[in-house]
């Protein structure tokens, strides 16, 4: 049985199960953002035009501010594809939990992606086992998904099934990262990729959940097909990730890496070998999509979903969803016909976007109202 290794002490990696299909529980860590002072003390005299300036730098910085992307307020250099895939589902939700980590998410929720997370775990020690490996430096992180993907190229080839592959790539100009849950060969020799979904009812999902699952395993053939097609260049990968080429790797790193059979010594040295294995391993782009349903209480399978690839809808979800990240949008809550999903949000009671849509709807009903009145008294 091979290993797959995963980070102890980054908290990029420090769980083997950052990306999980059931993956409402991830959350990125809100920046800590130091509070400005207020200015104290008498005034001293002829510091008009001074308090001025100070004031006017003061509405600049705020400007600042509030001009930055998303993805600079929040300090992310990448996004995870199931962060893309929680837009899908409700943006307004996802920038709550960047937004708001301190919020629970309720105990039954709690226990039911708990539940998820063991039965991906069981999924995969089947095929085979974790090895923990201590990591000193982002660029110990990211090596150890370098040394991960090796792995997978090489079982691979030798036209065996893997789990918990990495894929990453560029999205109109933004970095993303994912995991896809399992890859395998079908009798005819073709590449298919097998999404794992749990779900504490025992019948499939309707079709919001569907689209949003749809979306995830679609973005997830695009970056695999792209790595495998050699679209991936060291410097897009360095310029991305803000990391350090010559960065020597930890000596658990080098270890592992050579008891896989890679020597290496500095990060770039693991980097050039992904891509150049990539580039030339010959593994064909997915053929096949499809997403399985189990039922978390009995762990039956409840039913699978064969996904139809559409290149040109992927583009488009994307490159709206994108437009939030880069700032060129204010982001988005359900639409009217979704408002059911509420229901399961533990953002409901504070959501600006459901009390405006709300406020809206009194608005307009009081205006019907009026008319109406007026009219039976004409």
């Amino acid at each position: 049985m091979s290993g797959r290794y995963f980070g102890l002490q980054d908290p990029e990696v420090a769980s083997g199960f950052s990306d999980l299909s059931d993956s409402e529980f991830l959350q990125i860590e809100e920046p800590k953002i130091g509070e400005s002072q207020p200015l104290s003390g008498s005034r001293p005299q002829h510091a008009d035009s001074r308090l001025a300036n100070v004031e006017e730098g003061k509405r600049r910085t705020a400007k600042r501010k509030r001009a930055k992307t998303p993805l600079e307020a929040f300090r992310l250099c990448y996004l995870w594809v199931t962060v893309l895939s929680d837009q899908v589902w409700c943006e307004q939700k996802m920038v709550y939990h960047k937004e708001k980590p301190s919020v629970q998410l309720p105990e039954k929720m709690t226990v039911v992606l708990n539940t998820g997370k063991s039965i991906h775990l069981a999924r995969e020690l089947q095929d085979h086992s974790l090895v923990p490996v201590k990591t000193t430096s982002r660029e110990d992180g990211w090596a150890i998904k370098l040394v991960n993907i090796l792995l997978t190229v090489a079982n691979l080839r030798k036209g065996w099934r893997v789990r918990e592959c990495p894929v990453f790539g560029v999205l109109e100009g933004v970095f993303v990262f994912g995991i896809i849950d399992q890859l395998n060969y079908t009798a005819k020799g073709e590449l298919q990729l097998n999404e794992l979904k749990t779900r504490e009812k025992a019948y499939m999902p309707g079709p919001a959940q569907k689209k949003r699952d749809r979306f995830q395993v679609s973005l997830y053939k695009y970056l695999f097909d792209a790595m495998v097609q050699g679209c991936l260049t060291q410097d897009i990968f360095i310029h991305h990730l803000h990391l350090k080429p010559k960065q020597p790797l930890g000596q658990e790193i080098q270890e592992h890496a050579q008891k896989a059979g890679f020597v290496v010594h500095c990060f770039e040295d693991l980097l050039e070998l992904v891509l150049l294995n990539l580039t030339h391993s010959e593994i064909p782009a997915i053929d096949h999509l499809q997403i399985e349903y189990i039922h978390q209480k009995t762990n039956t399978l409840l039913g699978t979903e064969v996904i139809t690839y559409d290149h040109d809808e992927l583009m488009s979800v994307s490159h709206y969803l994108l437009s939030y990240w880069k700032g060129q949008r204010d982001p988005k809550g359900v639409d009217i016909e979704d408002a059911w999903k509420c229901s399961y949000c533990a953002f409901v009671d504070i959501c600006d976007w459901r009390q405006q849509r709300v406020d809206g709807l009194i608005q307009k009903g009081s205006k019907k109202k009026n008319m109406s009145e007026s009219q039976s008294r004409e």
